[in-house]
């Protein structure tokens, strides 16, 4: 099978980090399943960390829409499955009416495997200015209950990215998030935890470190890419494909949705979101 990766950074300003992923979905990965690299259209943010722009609500609509342009070009250029590599994954509900491969994403895949992990989730994240958007969001995932909240990170993006491209840094940045993950567990009484950010989840999979004071850490390249392949497989199997039943599930003409592209200048904006 195929499978399109879609990163919310552009891949080509963090070409370590953009190694780093590849090199962990091979591992991950079964033998014969192909994955492709895409990140964002060079110039979307003003650096190379999207976070200035993502606790905007209209901003984060805005760069949504190279996501859901990405998944009308995947399905037309054959791939299998997509994963949007992203905790809130942008447009994700959207991009599920439009094609019929499936789409995986970072934050409800997360969220649904971890009440089978534990039964309380916390999110560590490197910005948390977008506290009050989380609890509405992890409602819509169906995992309200088992959401215990968010803290600090202790490290910034630029500290996990220096670790990441220089093993020497990695045991000081590693040690922070632990002592933060250890706090959250000991005050919200968590027993799974989700990195809230691709790279902070990539360096903690390339330690080895799937548990925090006997708290489950979740995998994001790892859960994402072995539910797309089993979604995958289950398709192929049993036939089962997103629903198109109801306001947030049906699914529109595609000519008319070809139409409305157009309209507003966006028919040609899947053809740029680059390879990584």
């Amino acid at each position: 099978m195929k499978i399109w990766h879609q990163s919310f950074t552009v891949l080509s300003d963090l070409p370590v980090y953009r190694d780093l992923i590849e090199a962990r979905i091979r591992k991950v990965v079964r033998p014969g399943t192909e994955v492709v690299l895409h990140g964002q259209i060079p110039g979307t943010f003003s650096s190379d960390y999207p976070g200035t722009d993502l606790r905007y609500r209209a901003l984060v609509w805005l760069h949504g829409l190279q996501w859901l342009a990405a998944g009308i070009e995947a399905q037309k250029q054959g791939y299998d499955a997509m994963v949007l590599a992203s905790v809130p994954s942008p447009m994700i509900g959207e991009i599920r009416t439009l094609v019929d491969i499936p789409v995986v994403g970072y934050g409800d895949t997360a969220f649904h495997l971890a009440g089978m992990y534990g039964r309380r989730v916390g999110m560590l994240f490197f910005n948390p200015k977008r506290g009050d958007y989380w609890p509405e969001q992890i409602r819509e995932w169906g995992a309200a209950e088992r959401f215990a909240g968010i803290s600090k990170a202790g490290v910034s993006f630029d500290q996990v990215a220096a670790a990441l491209a220089d093993r020497s840094k990695r045991a000081e940045v590693i040690d922070t998030i632990c002592a933060t993950a250890e706090r959250m567990i000991e005050e919200k009484g968590i027993d799974v935890i989700v990195p809230g950010e691709m790279p902070m989840s990539l360096l903690l999979a390339e330690e080895g470190i799937s548990a925090i004071g006997g708290a489950t850490v979740i995998d994001g390249i790892g859960t994402c890419f072995k539910m797309a392949e089993t979604m995958y497989d289950l398709k192929q199997s049993s036939g089962m494909v997103s629903s198109e039943r109801g306001y947030y599930h049906d699914r529109p003409p595609p000519e008319r949705v070809a139409q409305v592209l157009k309209f507003y200048g966006l028919d040609q904006l899947g053809s740029r979101i680059p390879e990584g």
